[in-house]
């Protein structure tokens, strides 16, 4: 079934949509899930959770991709998780790894609305980076900082070395930093 049928299911409050989604998207969201929070339960809940806030957010949300809306509300509950729960121990998962190389670049910590809108504009500045970036760099820089994907996962997706991804990345870090600076965001 593709993506505006599922959609308009929602719309229509037939719970036949949750099935549909699941069927069609529980692979891709566990996915995420476990990416970030390296438990198949805690991954589970997660996308179960996704599935009722989706449910929750049609209406009035109309998403134009499905996919990208459901990798959204999963990241976010996902990192919520592993917030909440390994935080305090900064583990040897991916996320932690994933921050740590961004680290450098972007503080994230948001106390303020003022802050608020700073870390906003540098989401926007990023997306905004990637999109003038070689598709196959911007890609690895996505599945690596945005699904928190193992460098060994990111290197067998693309048929590179772990070296060369790590190269890809770095590089990419450092023209992220640079053009941060040269926006003013930094």
């Amino acid at each position: 079934m593709d993506d505006k049928k599922i959609v308009d299911l929602y719309w229509q409050r037939d719970e036949y949509a949750l099935t549909v989604t699941a069927e069609k998207y529980g692979a891709y969201c566990g996915s995420i899930a476990k990416n970030i929070l390296t438990n198949t339960e805690d991954a589970e809940e997660c996308v179960n959770d996704t599935w009722l806030h989706v449910w929750d957010a049609m209406p009035p949300h109309r998403p134009i991709r499905l996919s990208v809306f459901l990798g959204k509300i999963t990241r976010e509950l996902s990192l919520n998780r592993y917030k909440a729960r390994f935080m305090q121990k900064r583990g040897n998962g991916e996320l932690a790894l994933a921050l740590d190389e961004l680290d450098e670049i972007i503080a994230t910590k948001c106390n303020t609305v003022e802050q608020m809108i700073e870390y906003e504009l540098v989401g926007k500045a990023i997306s905004d980076f990637l999109r003038k970036q070689p598709d196959k760099s911007a890609d690895i820089f996505i599945r690596r900082y945005y699904h928190f994907c193992p460098i060994k996962q990111v290197s067998k997706e693309f048929s590179i070395s772990e070296s060369k991804t790590k190269s890809i990345l770095f590089r990419m870090r450092k023209k992220l930093y640079a053009y941060l600076e040269r926006e003013d965001i930094l």
